[in-house]
């Protein structure tokens, strides 16, 4: 959640101010009433901006509180200077707030503000109506869900596992960028840690993993080959690995290479990379932690937006395929799929007993196991951040997951690699314009509808908003 500013602003005539100053502190309360509600923290100036000595030292005394978002609040006619000075004394997220009243105009102050605040290019948004209907609060809520995710990058570091897997483009990004424009750093790791740091995993850890996951699952189809107790061990001692270097080097998302090196002469990182998105594992709840599967940077970084937004764990998949008769895609990737998806359920043996461990398929000679299921129907908003001649823009449309008839299901997972976890997935966006300029072979998703958070976010971020069919 969010930790909120809230400056309440008022006219710079003495006189005036004397007469409105309860008429503000009660619309401060019931601003501030609405975010803690929705499980915000709230802090309020202790003073009421009069002056333009106060719109400074009353912005600087909230910014000095690390707040994620600053609420300048106009409930009257509000000194427009008041406005400027208080932004240029902050640097967080602005976001203008007015209430509609015909005795008590804020709107004119808003108006007031926010162009002066145009004029010289500060970054702002918008709220403005009466708190009690609907609309209004979900503006009002969506615009500090957003700029929360955006505070929450910022700071933050990305550990890159291995370097660019397979020639992929789309998943390097450049790491002056990322500093620049999301003040994330990259730390780079050499996927020979996971191989030497798995070796000294516990032992009876790893077999209670490896016992917990046969008693939970839906089937862990052992064949002798490509998957044996020893193989799924040490998928599990991986997860161990990338635990530690979590910890060591206090990553906040990360991505793991994964192909060729380890899928060929090691074993796949699927299990590691499901658990890691997950939010519990064989041990109990824990945090997720956003990991991309072929070191996707830019998949990471759309991921650990959409967790900081939602709080969900957050989906990653190839676009493998395309039902044309169906206008369904299959959304599918070698064991990447977060297990939660299967069932969408707090309860991790719920979810687990719909989850199957085949062994992997010819492309990773290693062996080990993929984490296959299909997962579960519902809304959700789709994005992932590409970049169009060096500048990023964010792809966004809605859609929601389905599931069918056992026969049917089975047919349309087969006709793919029926191995790795599905997803069936219809989007609010013609197939024409998808694949015409869809950015990336990855997409990435989260539950709900959080398109208008998505567009704040990338307003704060200063990156092009790019919707697909209703999300346009």
């Amino acid at each position: 959640m969010a930790r909120v500013g809230l400056l309440p602003i008022s006219d710079g005539r003495d006189f005036v101010h004397r007469d409105v100053t309860d008429h503000i502190a009660r619309a401060a309360t019931e601003l501030a009433t609405l975010l803690r509600d929705a499980g915000h923290e709230v802090v309020v100036a202790p003073e009421q901006v009069c002056s333009n000595e106060l719109a400074t030292s009353q912005a600087r005394w909230l910014a000095d509180q690390h707040v994620d978002l600053t609420i300048l609040h106009h409930s009257v006619w509000t000194f427009p200077h008041f406005t400027m000075l208080a932004a240029e004394a902050t640097p967080t997220p602005l976001l203008l707030v007015a209430n509609i009243d015909p005795q008590f105009p804020g709107m004119v102050g808003l108006l007031a503000g926010g162009g002066g605040l145009d004029q010289i290019g500060r970054v702002h948004a918008r709220a403005w109506g009466d708190l009690t209907d609907p609309a209004v609060r979900r503006r009002i809520l969506a615009q500090v869900r957003a700029a929360a995710a955006v505070q929450g990058l910022r700071g933050s570091t990305f550990g890159r596992i291995g370097g660019r897997p397979m020639g992929m483009y789309t998943a390097v990004a450049n790491t002056d960028q990322w500093m620049r424009q999301f003040g994330v750093d990259v730390e780079e790791i050499d996927q020979w840690e996971i191989v030497r740091r798995s070796e000294h995993a516990e032992q009876s850890r790893v077999t209670a993993a490896r016992e917990w996951l046969e008693r939970h699952a839906a089937g862990v189809h052992y064949d002798g080959d490509r998957l044996t107790p020893e193989l799924l061990e040490r998928q599990i001692r991986s997860y161990y690995a990338m635990r530690e270097l979590i910890d060591e080097w206090n990553l906040d998302f990360s991505g793991i290479k994964g192909q060729p090196e380890l899928t060929n002469n090691f074993c796949t990182m699927d299990v590691a990379e499901a658990f890691l998105n997950d939010p519990y594992d064989w041990e109990g709840p824990k945090d997720t932690h956003v990991t991309a599967t072929e070191a996707d940077m830019d998949g990471a970084l759309t991921m650990q937006l959409l967790k900081l937004l939602t709080g969900d764990p957050v989906l990653f998949a190839d676009v493998r395929h395309y039902h044309a008769d169906r206008d369904v895609w299959d959304l599918c990737n070698s064991g990447q799929h977060a297990t939660w998806y299967a069932a969408r359920s707090a309860d991790p043996a719920e979810n687990l007993s719909r989850v199957h461990f085949h062994p992997e398929v010819f492309y990773f000679p290693a062996g080990g196991a993929s984490v296959q299921h299909l997962a579960a129907p519902g809304d959700l908003t789709f994005a992932r951040l590409t970049r169009l001649d060096g500048q990023y823009r964010m792809h966004v449309m809605r859609g929601a997951f389905e599931t069918y008839d056992d026969a049917t299901n089975d047919r349309l997972m087969r006709a793919s690699t029926f191995e790795w976890p599905h997803a069936f997935a219809r989007l609010d966006a013609p197939a024409e314009e998808f694949l015409g300029r869809f950015g990336s072979n990855h997409i990435h998703a989260v539950p709900g509808d959080h398109v208008a958070e998505l567009r704040a976010v990338c307003r704060l971020l200063d990156i092009r908003y790019d919707g697909f069919g209703g999300a346009a």
